[in-house]
């Protein structure tokens, strides 16, 4: 399945939309004060996208395992250093309100980690290539 995001910026426009297979949606980014792109930057994008990962994985691994969550809350953080460096210290932390027994919700937050395919993705250091357009 092909998953695409899509930032169009103008002098009098903004929009974003991203696409998962033939689904596509709009998201509401606001555009930066002077205009001129997106007012969220990409570490936050990043991190937003490692959060929502995580989460929805966790409700999977879930149902999957027949584990009932409440609530689940998750944060993801890293450093930044500078213009052109890639992250460092990324890391997050999940929250899991659940009836369940503590050892189960450990389990799944561990079964969970091995699986999150964003994580994965960036623990693998997949190279990104610039295509002309």
């Amino acid at each position: 399945m092909r998953i695409r995001a899509t930032v169009r910026n103008t002098a009098s426009s903004h929009a974003t939309t991203v696409e998962t297979g033939e689904a596509r949606q709009s998201l509401s980014v606001p555009p930066k004060a002077s205009g001129r792109g997106s007012a969220i930057n990409g570490g936050e994008f990043l991190m937003l996208a490692l959060a929502t990962c995580y989460c929805n994985d966790l409700f999977r691994e879930a149902t999957r395992l027949g584990i009932v969550l409440d609530a689940v809350e998750v944060e993801a953080s890293a450093e930044f250093a500078g213009v052109g460096l890639a992250a460092t210290d990324i890391r997050y932390t999940a929250r899991v309100q659940s009836s369940a027994p503590p050892e189960a919700i450990d389990g799944l937050l561990a079964a969970t980690d091995a699986v999150a395919e964003v994580h994965n993705t960036v623990r693998a250091g997949v190279p990104v290539r610039w295509v002309s357009a």
